[in-house]
């Protein structure tokens, strides 16, 4: 596990994540920290006071393994205001410790030793990390900068009969990127000919900025052949409180169930309470939460062009990558990584090299990029933006 994560050095030690070394960074320095996506202001005010009444309501007690039924019911009835996707909440609808044990139980449930697993770099280090545990093998297709879209030809040659799933990120962490239609409909068909799962990780997905977003499960052929991820961490900021689910057909859900009973159990029942009282939210709540980040976004995108850089606008997630390689002579750095070292140390802010997402075989592809994360107040990203600025 440690080696498909990347937690292995050189001498085959035991390292860190990249998370927490840069968050160790950021706080050794005082730098900013927009290395790790976590949001450093508070949940909605009315999904913390659910929480609050469902702990005085007396959910203190283990919940159901799939998940309490207001939270299963909640899931159904979003998937469905949103996305026109009909799931019963009883067999189509599993709560987890976060979207990250519904990933893992979903990659354990399908897996064997030999199994083969597409997956798309950059990507996060979970995705690696159990498909390696579970003695199956990364095929990586990599989306190539500055657009951060993979050759069609690509993503065929990924494909074979080894080929138990497929890992669709969307919108997509590190890049901010969102899937296209076509991507889409190809890793269906392939999906079909090749009679491969979906595995789709949908935490971003009230957080795409033009248009709304559209579920690789909406598309025909894709339903019966799709597991699908999300959480509340990202969309209600409370990525601590460990909520998530997994949604798709009976056949695939009761292999994903059996694992995640052996996992957690089940994630806290006061918290499903809660996240269960927002989840259905009338959409003027999605839309406000959408505007709030798409200020954010401009104030650290115009902030690095302001900068000399010219990153990609984002489309989706709280993140912005940048090619930073214009700013390595100032810096005495050779790459992104060492620039991000010298960006903590003299400027006071931290992002993340996106090479840190990638095998070794791709790596090169991503040595001049950086990551940033906008789920910050925005005093913080303008203050962190002047100092970049002031820097260069």
């Amino acid at each position: 596990m440690a080696a498909g994560g990347g937690l292995l050095d050189p001498s085959g030690q035991l390292r860190s994540t990249i998370f927490e070394e840069m968050t160790a960074l950021a706080r050794r320095t005082g730098s900013a920290n927009l290395g790790q996506g976590f949001p450093d202001f508070d949940p909605p005010a009315e999904m913390v006071a659910a929480a609050v009444d469902a702990l005085h309501a007396g959910h203190h007690q283990y919940a159901p393994i799939v998940g309490v039924p207001a939270l299963r019911e909640a899931v159904a009835t979003h998937q469905r205001e949103h996305y026109g996707l009909d799931l019963d909440p009883d067999g189509q609808v599993t709560v987890c410790a976060g979207a990250t044990e519904g990933m893992t139980a979903a990659l354990l449930a399908l897996l064997q030793p030999g199994d083969e697993v597409v997956v798309f770099e950059p990507h996060y280090d979970l995705y690696g990390a159990v498909v390696e545990f579970a003695g199956a093998t990364t095929v990586p297709v990599p989306l190539l900068p500055p657009t951060f879209v993979p050759d069609p030809d690509d993503v065929r040659a990924a494909f074979s009969p080894r080929t138990r799933a497929v890992v669709l990120n969307d919108p997509h962490n590190p890049t901010g990127t969102v899937a296209s239609r076509e991507f889409k409909q190809q890793l269906v068909e392939l999906a079909t000919e090749f009679d491969a799962v979906i595995l789709t990780d949908e935490v971003y997905e009230h957080l795409r900025y033009n248009g709304p977003h559209e579920p690789i499960a909406q598309l025909p052929g894709a339903a019966g052949r799709t597991l699908t991820v999300s959480s509340a961490g990202k969309t209600f900021s409370a990525t601590g409180w460990r909520v998530g689910w997994v949604s798709g057909p009976r056949d695939l859900m009761r292999g994903v169930t059996a694992v995640k009973t052996y996992l957690s159990h089940s994630a806290a029942a006061p918290l499903q309470h809660a996240v269960a009282s927002v989840l259905t939210s009338p959409a003027g709540f999605y839309e406000r939460l959408l505007e709030d980040y798409r200020e954010r976004r401009d104030v650290l995108v115009s902030g690095l062009h302001a900068a000399g850089l010219n990153p990609p606008m984002p489309a989706g997630t709280f993140f912005a990558v940048a090619d930073v390689s214009d700013l390595y002579p100032l810096a005495g750095v050779q790459d992104a990584e060492g620039l991000a070292h010298h960006w903590a140390e003299t400027v006071g802010v931290v992002g993340i090299p996106v090479s840190a997402f990638v095998g070794p075989g791709n790596r090169g592809l991503y040595s001049d990029w950086l990551r940033l994360a906008f789920c910050k107040r925005t005093d913080v990203l303008r203050g962190a933006m002047a100092g970049l600025v002031a820097s260069v």
